[in-house]
């Protein structure tokens, strides 16, 4: 997938507009894929997200009048909405995501001058589970504030956008989404404690490997009821274990040891496994770390496999879509490992494929996932890129 074509993005533009090329911005934010380290967010625990090299590009032009145009190359549905009335419209559908990040400018006391037009043009697919909506805020954010002259403070965007998604649109999500997307940088997954925001770029040296996504093409219907219901069982699964950790606020902050000297307190044998799966799987994170600073690509596969097997009988969050997808792509050679990444039941898997084997991994996991589930996948071979940035 390449970075949108410019020179035609600044024509539509252009005859949507009006004017003349004299003051259009360009600013791009990248998708993001985690590589491992999956509902452990929410958890305080770490994560190991990277941004994408495509994502949403975003042209932007001030205005005197007070009034916001948004359009998308994406969608049919545009508006010019005035900055003093920023309200939430579910009929406004995807222009929410904008318009939140606005309201939360605002709010934090940015002047956003006389008002601005902005055409957005996003490669990621809707649905994908590779943060189109984190994309759009953190993009929307960084230009306006960049336009008016203001910081661009990119871990406070993260948090900005987060807010604007949980406050305006009423999506819970996490930090991580926000964070890669505003923080990554080329060739670097971003290692994030999500709890207190700590991070650290890691490089990514994949050598002759390539990471490839694969999308299921089945929505992610089932993951935002799922999603509280697992929250839930991990409140329950700290409730239980402070019988002996009185003061445990999350089970991000238990090892893999302490949690089984202790898990015979956590009455539910489903909670219990819910546990199981977050402690092991934020252990799995710092191993991955390890494990490729030692340039041991082999060793960061095998993690990769076991944190989808603990998600699929532990966490219980893949669905057959993505366990027919993984495991058609474990059985590739050239394969070092594959799991599904994002919220589960659809979306994506990211699988480490050698170069020499990405067209064998294409055809043959296209075919197998089409015979099991009667979907047809769609594959992007991915590059590391970097986090929010103007182009110029």
């Amino acid at each position: 997938m390449a970075m949108a074509d410019l020179a035609s993005l600044k024509r539509q533009f252009i005859e949507r507009y009006g004017g003349t090329e004299a003051g259009i911005r360009i600013y791009h934010a990248p998708g993001r894929v985690n590589l491992i380290g999956e509902h452990t967010d929410y958890n305080g625990g770490y994560v190991f997200p990277a941004a994408l090299t495509f994502g949403t590009t975003m042209l932007v032009r001030a205005r005197t009048d007070g009034t916001m145009g948004l359009a998308s190359t994406n969608f049919p549905l545009a508006g010019r909405i005035d900055l003093k009335s920023v309200t939430y419209d579910p009929d406004d559908e995807w222009m929410n995501y904008p318009k939140g990040v606005v309201r939360e400018l605002m709010q934090a006391g940015f002047d956003l001058g006389g008002g601005f037009d902005i055409l957005y043009c996003g490669e990621i697919p809707n649905g994908a589970g590779l943060s189109s909506s984190a994309s759009i805020e953190v993009v929307t954010a960084y230009g306006l504030l960049e336009l008016n002259g203001h910081p661009t403070d990119t871990v406070e965007i993260a948090k900005l956008a987060q807010r604007a998604e949980n406050e305006f649109v009423g999506v819970k999500c996490g930090i991580m989404d926000q964070f890669a997307v505003a923080n990554g940088r080329r060739n670097h997954a971003i290692l994030l404690l999500c709890d207190t925001l700590e991070y650290e770029l890691v490089p990514f040296e994949s050598g002759p490997y390539r990471l490839v996504i694969g999308n299921t093409n089945k929505r992610r219907g089932l993951a935002d009821s799922k999603y509280n219901e697992r929250r839930g069982e991990c409140e329950q699964a700290v409730r239980d274990l402070r019988a002996a950790f009185p003061d445990l606020g999350l089970l991000g902050r238990l090892t893999p040891d302490e949690l089984r000297a202790h898990e015979h307190l956590i009455g539910n044998e489903t909670v219990r496994r819910r546990a199981r799966h977050v402690v092991e799987e934020i252990d799995r994170v710092r191993r991955s770390v390890e494990v490729l600073k030692r340039g041991d690509l082999e060793a960061f596969g095998r993690l990769m496999n076991a944190s989808h097997d603990s998600l699929r009988d532990l966490y219980e969050v893949t669905g057959p879509e993505l366990d027919a997808m993984v495991d058609a792509a474990r059985s590739v050679p050239g394969v070092l490992g594959s799991r599904m990444t994002g919220a589960g039941f659809g979306g994506c898997t990211v699988s480490l494929v050698h170069e020499d084997a990405v067209e064998a991994f294409r055809r043959e996991v296209g075919a197998r996932y089409r015979e099991a589930t009667g979907l047809t996948a769609d594959f992007y071979v991915c590059s590391i890129g970097n986090g929010v940035e103007r182009i110029e």
